[in-house]
């Protein structure tokens, strides 16, 4: 389990994992870039614009997590770049979204500046 688990959590009786996220559109390439806020940052390549930046994180997620994109919704935060997302499945999804973090840079809360 990550050091900060308030970005996930799984509701064995839905079935159905939430996962906080924060958006940031506009990215040379969609990619996971770990924990910042207490959610997971996902810099995706598209615009903001016409619901596009939404749908890129759907496609994201679901090349990401090896799931169809029908299991994937985003249930709160469609025009902000915090947003809840629900995903059907199992508690395997757990894993692989820690794993996902686990192989990005830690969290933005811990790097340390250099002084001048």
């Amino acid at each position: 389990m990550s050091r900060d688990s308030t970005w996930i959590s799984y509701n064995a009786a839905s079935r159905r994992l939430a996962l906080c996220v924060h958006v940031q559109p506009n990215a040379r390439k969609s990619e996971a870039v770990g924990l910042h806020g207490g959610a997971l940052k996902v810099k995706i390549a598209a615009p903001a614009v016409d619901n596009k930046a939404n749908a890129a994180l759907i496609d994201f997620l679901s090349e990401s997590l090896g799931i169809p994109k029908s299991a994937i919704v985003i249930s709160r935060g469609a025009t902000s770049r915090r947003k809840v997302v629900e995903i059907t499945g199992g508690p395997e999804l757990t894993a692989r979204l820690e794993a996902l973090v686990a192989s990005r840079i830690t969290t933005h809360e811990s790097r340390i500046t250099p002084s001048t």
